[in-house]
């Protein structure tokens, strides 16, 4: 079992960041063998949606409206604990980041910035691909659309 919280950047508790950040750079950083600038001012305009289970978050993503980071709603930084990813909650947390934005910002059309081999998991949630695979810090990555 696992619980979702939604907070904004300044409900994030000192652990909390540093968990959240902990996570960003095991999955993206390390394992992905990807240097990327993880810390882009864009934290601060979020809500940050953390995946609790044992009281450790092994589940995160963050949400933005239309306009804070594309001109749709978005999701970014979706990410499970490599320990966690066979209890299927990478769904669970991007049908709660939907449901976040809807409730949040009541806005539906939702747009990621998706790693290119998880085009079937996401498609699988309704996002749809729109246009040719580009390059994301050394990624290939596709836009996604979710109406």
């Amino acid at each position: 079992m696992i619980d979702f919280y939604t907070k904004n950047f300044e409900m994030l508790t000192t652990n909390e960041l540093y968990e959240i950040l902990r996570l960003r750079s095991e999955v993206f950083v390390v394992e992905q063998n990807c240097v990327y600038q993880d810390l882009d001012n864009k934290d601060q305009k979020a809500l940050h949606i953390l995946g609790y289970k044992n009281n450790t978050i092994v589940a995160y993503a963050r949400v933005f409206k239309a306009g804070d980071y594309f001109k749709k709603a978005s999701i970014g930084r979706i990410v499970i604990s490599p320990k966690h990813r066979s209890e299927g909650y990478g769904s669970e947390l991007v049908k709660t980041a939907i449901m976040v934005i809807n409730i949040h910002f009541k806005q539906y059309d939702i747009a990621i910035s998706a790693q290119e081999h998880l085009e079937k998991f996401y498609n699988n949630l309704a996002f749809m691909r729109i246009g040719k695979s580009y390059l994301e810090d050394g990624i290939p990555h596709i836009k996604m659309i979710r109406k």
